[in-house]
């Protein structure tokens, strides 16, 4: 067992371990996984920056699909018991996935938007582009009798 160490916030942790922060879990589970994002508008474009702490650029994907694109992130999960420094006794890595979309409306294609990581911070820039007005065509309906 773990001596608690009186410079730690949490020394119940060492003897109780999750026992009393059990029902707070996956509120905080929601609270640190999800991703911050800042939105600014320019003349010709919006501006996305989106925090993504701890993902490499290779765990980042970015898909438009019917108007919405979609930023989804993805740890692996490293199973191993002990590294070459001996066995852990606890891990508090995040390890999982975490997504998020956005409307960025139905006339905007992927040549439209341009996307760099650097230092944990997704930038999206993605050009504004005019809707094309629709032009409703009649359709008469045939009305028997």
């Amino acid at each position: 067992m773990l001596l608690p160490s009186i410079f730690n916030d949490n020394f119940t942790d060492d003897f109780f371990g999750d026992m009393f922060s059990y029902p707070l879990k996956d509120f905080e589970l929601q609270r640190f996984s999800g991703m911050h994002a800042d939105v600014q508008e320019f003349d010709d474009k919006y501006e996305m920056d989106i925090e993504l702490p701890g993902y490499d650029k290779s765990d980042v994907t970015a898909e438009l699909k019917d108007g919405y694109l979609t930023i989804a992130a993805k740890h692996s999960e490293n199973k191993d018991e002990k590294d070459e420094k001996g066995k852990f006794i606890r891990r508090e890595r995040y390890q999982g996935e975490c997504r998020r979309s956005f409307f960025v409306g139905d006339e905007v294609e992927q040549k439209d938007i341009q996307a760099k990581f650097n230092n944990g911070i997704l930038t999206l820039d993605i050009a504004k582009v005019k809707e094309t007005p629709k032009v409703e065509e009649k359709q008469l309906i045939a009305i028997e009798g």
